[in-house]
């Protein structure tokens, strides 16, 4: 990844925990550096194609002022989500916020705080057997996606499967899409669970009938569990309906643990 860096804006602000601080202000510095591929803006000479340190600058001179924070913490969270949003081609940042006048009773050079905030990917599955699936299935995808902090970027055609774990029930349909996210891992299953109660989801058996459901099938390439949340999901290498989908807007994405693609865990199930 490639790397564009501002180091000592010089903000004027009002940022601090004392009454003092928030009347009369003080001084603080910001680096901030940019992560990106600079390759086709170095090869065509574009400035389009890479972020304008330029307007990179003023955009953070801006924002750091345009609110008041107790903490640089906060102050330092609250620039790097907005740099990430307004930027087109910044996968990643890194903000630095200096306070060098900070209310310490011994001598210091400086006090600071770093943070390093990135879009992630994240490859969900969707699914549904109750209602108008369809339009289930599009409308949760619509309002899960409506917020600035997840963006869709690909999603399958939707297939008709058979049931799995209890056959019992209406035929699904299902699919798969591909959102790049702000969010951490547990922010993004609560988010998908806000979505699955818009739709009226009902938690009442494992496996059984519903109006959407929505996995979390990859997050990057992480590999975490705990009881809530297991990423990758630990059964989507016997799920049909998951690998098909898969395979279709992602046959060369491989499995963190096992190295396997879409095409490969197929074969393996239906040997």
């Amino acid at each position: 990844m490639d790397e564009i860096r501002v180091k000592g804006l010089k903000v004027f602000a009002y940022h601090g925990v004392r009454a003092d601080e928030e009347k009369n202000g003080q001084e603080f510095l910001v680096d901030i550096t940019a992560f990106l591929s600079t390759k086709d803006a170095g090869k065509s000479d574009d400035l389009e194609k890479t972020v304008n340190y330029g307007e990179l600058s003023f955009f953070v001179y801006t924002v750091f002022k345009e609110k008041r924070f107790r903490l640089i913490e906060a102050a330092a969270e609250y620039l790097a989500d907005k740099c990430l949003k307004q930027f087109e081609h910044l996968d990643e940042v890194e903000v630095t916020v200096h306070k060098p006048s900070a209310p310490i009773t011994v001598p210091f050079d400086d006090v600071s705080v770093t943070i390093r905030r990135k879009w992630h990917t994240a490859y969900i599955a969707v699914g549904s057997n109750l209602g108008d699936s369809e339009h289930i299935i599009r409308e949760g995808v619509e309002y899960l996606t409506k917020a600035d902090d997840i963006v869709l970027y690909k999603s399958s055609r939707l297939i008709s499967t058979k049931p799995y774990g209890v056959t019992d029930q209406p035929d699904f349909l299902n699919g798969m899409i591909v959102v790049r996210t702000l969010l951490e891992p547990h922010e993004l299953l609560d988010r998908l669970h806000k979505v699955e109660s818009y739709e009226k989801r009902e938690r009442t058996m494992r496996w059984g009938p519903r109006t959407l459901d929505l996995d979390i099938i990859y997050y990057d390439d992480l590999v975490m569990g705990d009881d809530e949340l297991i990423i990758p999901h630990e059964d989507m290498q016997n799920r049909d309906f998951v690998l098909k989908p898969l395979l279709e807007i992602a046959p060369g994405k491989r499995h963190p643990i096992t190295g396997d693609t879409p095409e490969m865990m197929l074969k393996k199930l239906h040997a």
